[in-house]
């Protein structure tokens, strides 16, 4: 219940934060795709912790195993599962927490849940599940770009009040340069401009030092995209991906094209004129962000997502213990003072789960039966 994602291509995660293990079982993948290692490692990498002093400093290699579904380096078209093992678990550091509950954590909600839970870590609500996601996302991916060059790119846009010069004119349905991974990965933070980079690097570093954490704004674009992904009503594209999205640990919202921001706009103001260009239907503006009835229009596709501070800093904070008596906890063990910079692989592991299986939905509906006007 709950750890499974997806229609025709699905994932299943398993596995806790301190346990042998983490891992996903990805079923409905196409057989034949040539896929190794080698294809689902450098997303772990990015998302791996310790990568950098902004980080948890939790020594980990994340090396994934393929334990089926592939042969002689080519999908089987029957379930493929993938493990990494824990190597530097040190559940010692949560011994305290097994009786109180960290402020704005899972711990508690998971205790009325379930009448348990595991502490160390934060078990299952620990932000290692991800790991299983992003090697499903790496698997997406592959699918995406060789069946029809579709691009994923996520980076991030702001920490705290600390923004992106351009943010508010994608916002606003302008043409924004697409980033290179390079220039991505040309910073620990994960920002595309080096200059706004610097400036949050400087916030995230005082911020550890501080024993605290800050948030924000991941982007994600997707160039490539075909028209006609996304189902009417329940199953939007914008829906499923919100969805995608919020179900990732320290998410407080999502918001596409215009967003919030288009609310204080005028119909006449916000409304993307169609114009026929290259011999193709496309729209003079894109405040849709690329989706117009939960159906992709073919337009880029463009979407934020927002993220709190990490929950568990380094400063003593009230609460009260399993029986209600009010206490206090410091937290204790290897944190994130801010997420945002290993959480931009998830974002497009995610983005490439939601769209790989709406494109194999509409490839079911639309492209296997031709029965004429």
């Amino acid at each position: 219940m709950g750890n499974v994602f997806g229609k025709l291509f699905t994932i299943a995660t398993w596995g806790e934060s301190h346990g042998g293990g983490v891992g996903v079982v990805v079923d409905g993948c196409p057989p034949n795709l040539p896929l190794s290692v080698a294809d689902i490692q450098p997303d772990l990498d990015r998302r791996r912790p310790g990568q950098s002093e902004l980080t948890t400093q939790r020594k980990e290699a994340d090396t994934v195993s393929i334990i089926s579904g592939v042969y002689e380096g080519r999908t089987l078209g029957t379930p493929i599962a993938m493990l990494v093992a824990n190597t530097d678990a040190r559940p010692e550091a949560y011994s305290e927490m097994r009786e109180k509950f960290r402020p704005s954590h899972a711990d508690y909600t998971y205790l009325e849940k379930f009448g348990l839970r595991n502490h160390e870590g934060g078990g299952r609500s620990s932000a290692r599940e991800t790991i299983g996601r992003v090697a499903a996302g790496a698997i997406a991916k592959k699918i995406l770009a060789l069946g029809g060059g579709v691009e994923i790119r996520a980076y991030v846009e702001q920490i705290q009040n600390i923004a992106l010069p351009d943010a508010a004119k994608l916002t606003a349905g302008g043409a924004v340069p697409f980033p290179t991974l390079a220039q991505v990965e040309a910073n620990p933070v994960r920002c595309p401009d080096e200059k706004t980079a610097a400036k949050m690097a400087t916030l995230i570093k005082k911020m550890r030092s501080e024993g605290d954490s800050v948030g924000g704004l991941i982007t994600c674009r997707v160039h490539g995209l075909p028209t006609g992904l996304g189902e009417p009503v329940f199953d939007r594209l914008e829906a499923d991906l919100a969805k995608a999205m919020l179900s990732l640990p320290a998410t407080k919202g999502f918001e596409i094209g215009s967003g919030f921001a288009g609310t204080a706009l005028k119909g006449s103001e916000h409304n993307d004129a169609f114009v026929t260009r290259g011999g193709k239907v496309r729209t003079l503006t894109n405040r849709s962000g690329g989706v117009q009835g939960g159906i992709s229009n073919g337009e880029e596709l463009f979407f934020r997502v927002a993220f709190k501070p990490t929950a568990t800093i380094l400063q003593k904070q009230k609460t009260v213990d399993t029986k209600g008596k009010a206490t206090e906890l410091m937290g204790r063990g290897r944190h994130d003072p801010c997420v945002l910079p290993r959480a931009v692989p998830i974002v497009e592991a995610m983005t490439a789960l939601v769209l790989v299986d709406h494109w194999l939905r509409q490839h079911a509906q639309n492209k296997v039966f031709k029965f004429g006007k």
